[in-house]
């Protein structure tokens, strides 16, 4: 069963304000909003309900895919093998799953690692 949140994240580093997350029974979705080609790879904050991360690698020949999922890899300590981008491969809005976290997870995650 498909459950929607839109939850709040309260982290003062970075303006985010709300996420729109779904849980799945393997994990939870997350959408995210990309800005390829970046001086840097990081989390830049909250774009229309989507977490919003800036990547260094281009968005060709799925290199920008690849760093996304190695920045919320890296930002939520997970392997990298657990998170899936299931819409949005060839665009900058994307929804990746995250297999094997729940939604308190990804809050205090995101929490402290932003």
């Amino acid at each position: 069963m498909l459950q929607i949140y839109r939850i709040r994240l309260e982290i003062e580093q970075l303006p985010v304000r709300m996420l729109d997350i779904i849980t799945t029974n393997s994990g939870v979705v997350l959408s995210i909003r990309t800005q390829p080609s970046s001086s840097k790879n990081r989390i830049i904050g909250e774009y229309g309900g989507r977490l919003k991360l800036a990547v260094t690698a281009a968005p060709e020949k799925g290199k920008a895919n690849k760093a996304v999922i190695e920045l919320l890899a890296d930002t939520l300590r997970i392997h990298a093998s657990s998170i899936y981008i299931i819409s949005g491969e060839s665009s900058r809005d994307k929804k990746v799953l995250i297999e094997g976290l729940n939604l308190e997870d990804l809050k205090s995650l995101l929490s402290q690692q932003v």
